[in-house]
């Protein structure tokens, strides 16, 4: 089936779409995507309501102002930040917010509430289905003492887009960015203190279908959740030598560096294909991928390259975008390259956006030693990539995501052969250069309209 043709199938089929009722336990600048991606998302961002016959209702639609808040009676210790309970990555912050979701009266009305377990039943769609999808991004400790989101507008986007490509009902993103932003203000001031610039909260705003009927069909009960992590910071991971038991073995084991260590994923793995749900962060793009990443980790690499197809193009480095600084072979001319959207395989990720944003800003001319670059968008391949390194042309390559952020690579594993990036002070130029550029606008450094101020509850 034709991608056009399957555009259309599923455009058609989103118009009777339906999901549904749990009830928990109380304890800037945007980058074009393509028409094909637009019409795949199109009904999921319209923010009406249907009923069972496909036909517009007067069902409730998301409405942040109707929130209620019950608030814990026995606040959590805070941990130290980076510290053994963020690393373990299970603990949360104070509170969390629901909102629940039936195909015939729409949303019920947001609460913010203590954290605490969910209630669904055994034969709930997410759990059979994979209706879930879900965000990541993070609240900041700024230099000036200001708590700050990082273009949450477009999380709720895509989030919105996600829902739409599994099933989950519609709601206009702005009512999510603030039910995000009343949590932040809410549990933000007390886990993150005004001495503790610099640091960060993981915030995961999720989606679940929870009808509780066993068939193939579209929920018609949801719940939409927002929660507050205590995170690691894995930049810093990075800098770690490789395990012990790898060091110094052939057959492709890493070698200690300070950069991303890669690993090309096999000829018989694939994680997204054109025309598939790469492009939606859902559930069920992750949990397929965790044995190739636990191979992976077990050599000594830190994430997979996801390459597709025979001719091997170059996708994601694991979760993240995955980005190249290239010298063109006949003009000379400096390239930053990462795949394109178009074909859907890859996440529209908020950093990556954000990179070629402020290169297309910054980095079309020369300045303070940093040569003029130009912005390419498109496929390229292992082949490619390896010949620009032999070639003395490969310069740099790095991810960018909301967990590792900017993260210089510096050996890329791939049948066989190491491609080794140096990590000198003279490379990963362009790298630092825009890390350091994001992290002044999310750490109140540089004032910006992608960082959005919370004002905090005094409460």
């Amino acid at each position: 089936m034709g991608v056009d043709k399957f555009t259309k199938l599923l455009d058609d089929d989103r118009s009777i779409m339906a999901p549904a009722f749990i009830t928990p336990v109380s304890s800037g600048t945007t980058t074009p995507t393509t028409t094909t991606a637009s019409k795949l998302t199109e009904a999921g961002i319209k923010h009406s309501s249907h009923n069972s016959n496909g036909e517009t209702g007067d069902l409730a639609p998301l409405d942040a102002s109707l929130m209620t808040r019950a608030l814990t009676k026995s606040p959590k210790a805070v941990p130290e930040f980076d510290g053994p309970e963020a690393k373990a990555q299970k603990t949360m912050t104070d509170h969390m917010v629901t909102v629940s979701w039936t195909v015939e009266h729409g949303w019920a009305a947001p609460e913010l509430k203590p954290y605490g377990p969910l209630s669904i039943m055994p034969s709930a769609s997410v759990l059979h289905y994979a209706t879930e999808c879900f965000e990541g991004l993070k609240l900041y400790r700024g230099y000036d003492g200001r708590l700050r989101l990082f273009r949450c507008s477009r999380n709720c986007a895509r989030m919105c887009r996600s829902a739409s490509r599994i099933a989950l009902p519609d709601f206009d993103p702005k009512e999510l960015e603030k039910l995000i932003i009343a949590l932040c203000a809410q549990d933000g001031p007390r886990w993150l203190p005004k001495d503790q610039a610099g640091c960060f909260l993981y915030i995961r705003p999720t989606m679940i279908g929870t009808d509780s009927a066993l068939g193939v069909q579209r929920p018609r009960e949801a719940l939409l959740y927002v929660i507050l992590s205590c995170f690691p910071d894995m930049s810093k991971s990075l800098a770690s030598p490789a395990p012990p038991a790898m060091q110094g073995q052939a057959n492709g084991a890493a070698k200690a560096s300070p950069g991303l260590r890669l690993i090309a994923s096999s000829e018989d793995t694939i994680r997204a294909w054109p025309g598939g749900f790469g492009y939606a962060k859902v559930g069920a793009n992750y949990g397929p991928s965790l044995v190739a990443q636990g191979e992976a980790k077990a050599k000594g690499f830190d994430q997979v390259l996801w390459l597709f197809g025979s001719d091997d193009y170059v996708t994601e480095a694991g979760a993240s975008n995955f980005f190249v600084v290239v010298r063109e072979k006949t003009s000379g001319k400096l390239q930053l390259i990462t795949a394109p959207l178009e074909e859907r395989m890859i996440l529209e990720g908020v950093t990556r956006a954000s990179v070629l944003d402020l290169a297309r800003e910054r980095l079309s001319k020369s300045e303070d030693g940093a040569e003029a670059l130009e912005v390419s968008e498109k496929r390229f391949t292992m082949k490619e990539m390896i010949e620009a390194h032999d070639e003395g042309r490969l310069l740099e390559a790095f991810a960018a995501g909301t967990a590792f952020f900017i993260a210089p690579v510096s050996i890329i594993h791939f049948r066989g052969k190491d491609i080794e990036l140096p990590m000198g002070d003279d490379n990963g130029v362009y790298a630092r250069r825009i890390k350091q550029w994001l992290s002044n606008i999310m750490y109140g450094k540089q004032e910006h309209e992608w960082g959005v101020v919370v004002e905090e509850k005094t409460q």
